[in-house]
């Protein structure tokens, strides 16, 4: 099987008009986990810029093991701005 990031991904391109559509708020990358799937085709990887209610039907196909979100990213005006966990830091006594 092909590593992850060299396959070609099926969906938007990282420029399509829908990155820059003024709903637009989400960025997702997955693979597609199950067959017969109106997400791609098994095994595909697909990037699609959605606004808040597509993010939150990815998150339920997510949830419902259709598809595995690989990277998601917030999209302000366009551009995509990465998400990276905040560090929790504790005060060890």
């Amino acid at each position: 099987m092909q590593d992850y990031r060299a396959r070609e991904c099926q969906g938007h391109n990282i420029l399509a008009v829908e990155r820059f559509a003024d709903a637009t708020h989400w960025m997702v990358e997955y693979i597609v986990l199950t067959a017969d799937n109106p997400y791609g085709g098994l095994g595909d990887r697909v990037r699609l810029f959605l606004d808040d209610e597509g993010y939150q039907k990815a998150l339920a196909a997510q949830k419902k093991h259709k598809i595995q979100i690989k990277r998601y990213a917030h999209v302000v005006e366009g551009h995509v701005v990465d998400f990276k966990p905040k560090k929790i830091h504790r005060h060890h006594p």
